[in-house]
């Protein structure tokens, strides 16, 4: 027998906005038909729930998180208010290698207690996709225990989670100068270990002058490759490296950060069909005045994602409204690419593609809004607008 059909009526469906009313019908946690409801097919039986004007979008996905660690760096956050800078702090054994201590000293139990909080914010804004990396373990136990947690949050709440590898996000402080003796022995042997568990769906580093050359990351890109795993990059966050053609050089899915990237790597970026993913929480908390190169990825046509960057040093936020706020007003995105930078285009930088859009055959992970117009949910700030939450075509 059939699964039975729910049709969502009277709702305004964007992005794409169409001030026409539309419809979206559900079977079996996919959609199964989106469009004006004038051209809405018949469907007998099907349960009608009348949206009365809001707004449809696909649910909102979070491409970028450090959701999972131990601990928090508030004291970092004044420090740097007192003028210190990000490498200042790490190089003094703060930043990453602070909650690496408080990472590694929490059980999964602990781990996922931390987590759940920052979850249920991201959830209670429609969110349907959360990306989660390690890397606050940087030894073998720490960073699969914190992929355990990270697939346990996805029982735990109606939430999709994806996983990202991150061994290579810095060097623990009994590695200090020893980078590439730590990939040998801890980083590789981890990914290994995760990869045969069934905990890593892709994998990630961070190339910057106080983590990993370039060289140093093509290193971990080829196990992930050997493994059949994708990749993407923390790439030119703080300076410009190389890490954005050597992402682009491995087709990985995303760049990330990329204030530092160039007109040529955008170029390169849009030929390897690698997304730019913008994180403006990092820019804001870091007082960052070296903007992306916005105007060269539109000109080339690589598709911008927006995300939280959550994590507890460089960006304790987890909002992706204000994200997306952010996105426009500090790296002048139009409302509709902020939009599209948390929906479709954040779906791209996960490489997924059952979903972030509203087209049949993709899951029916829905938001509903009390907004009469799109712009709204970039524009406004501290508010919350979510009337309304389906994941896999339940409202939850």
């Amino acid at each position: 027998m059939d699964s039975p059909i729910l049709i969502l009526t009277n709702a305004r469906l964007a992005p794409g906005f169409d001030a026409r009313p539309g419809a979206v019908a559900i079977q079996g946690g996919r959609i199964l038909w989106a469009g004006p409801m004038a051209d809405l097919p018949a469907f007998p039986g099907a349960e009608r729930r009348d949206l009365q004007g809001r707004i449809v979008t696909p649910a909102p996905i979070d491409c970028h998180t450090h959701l999972v660690h131990g601990g928090h760096r508030a004291r970092e956050f004044a420090l740097r208010l007192e003028g210190a800078s990000y490498e200042e702090i790490a190089r003094a054994g703060g930043g990453i290698v602070s909650t690496v201590a408080a990472t590694r000293a929490a059980s999964e139990d602990d781990l996922v207690a931390q987590a759940l909080p920052r979850l249920d914010a991201l959830l209670a804004e429609g969110v349907a996709v959360v990306e989660v990396k390690s890397g606050y373990g940087l030894d073998i136990d720490t960073e699969l225990r914190m992929l355990r947690a990270a697939r346990r949050l996805g029982r735990l709440r109606p939430v999709r989670i994806v996983t990202s590898f991150l061994g290579a996000h810095a060097l623990p402080p009994e590695a200090a100068g020893n980078a590439d003796e730590y990939l040998s022995d801890i980083c590789l042997p981890a990914l290994r270990a995760a990869h045969a568990e069934g905990l890593v769906d892709a994998v990630d580093g961070f190339c910057e002058g106080i983590a990993f050359s370039p060289a140093q990351i093509a290193r971990v890109f080829d196990a992930a490759r050997a493994f059949g795993l994708p990749v993407k990059l923390h790439a030119e966050q703080l300076s410009h490296l190389g890490g954005t053609a050597l992402a682009a050089r491995y087709h990985a899915l995303s760049a990330d950060h990329v204030e530092y990237a160039t007109a040529a790597d955008a170029a390169l970026m849009a030929a390897a069909g690698t997304t730019a993913v913008l994180l403006p929480g990092a820019f804001y908390a870091l007082r960052e005045t070296q903007l992306p190169p916005i105007a060269a990825f539109r000109a080339q046509g690589v598709p911008m994602a927006v995300a939280t960057d959550a994590n507890p040093g460089t960006s304790p936020l987890t909002s992706i409204l204000l994200a997306m706020n952010m996105a426009c007003t500090l790296f002048r995105l139009t409302p509709d690419e902020a939009l599209r930078g948390v929906t479709e285009h954040a779906a791209r930088a996960l490489g997924l593609t059952d979903t972030g859009r509203l087209a049949p055959g993709l899951r029916a992970d829905l938001a509903v809004w009390n907004v009469t117009d799109p712009a709204e949910l970039a524009y406004r700030i501290g508010f919350n607008p979510l009337h309304s939450r389906y994941f896999e075509g339940q409202e939850c």
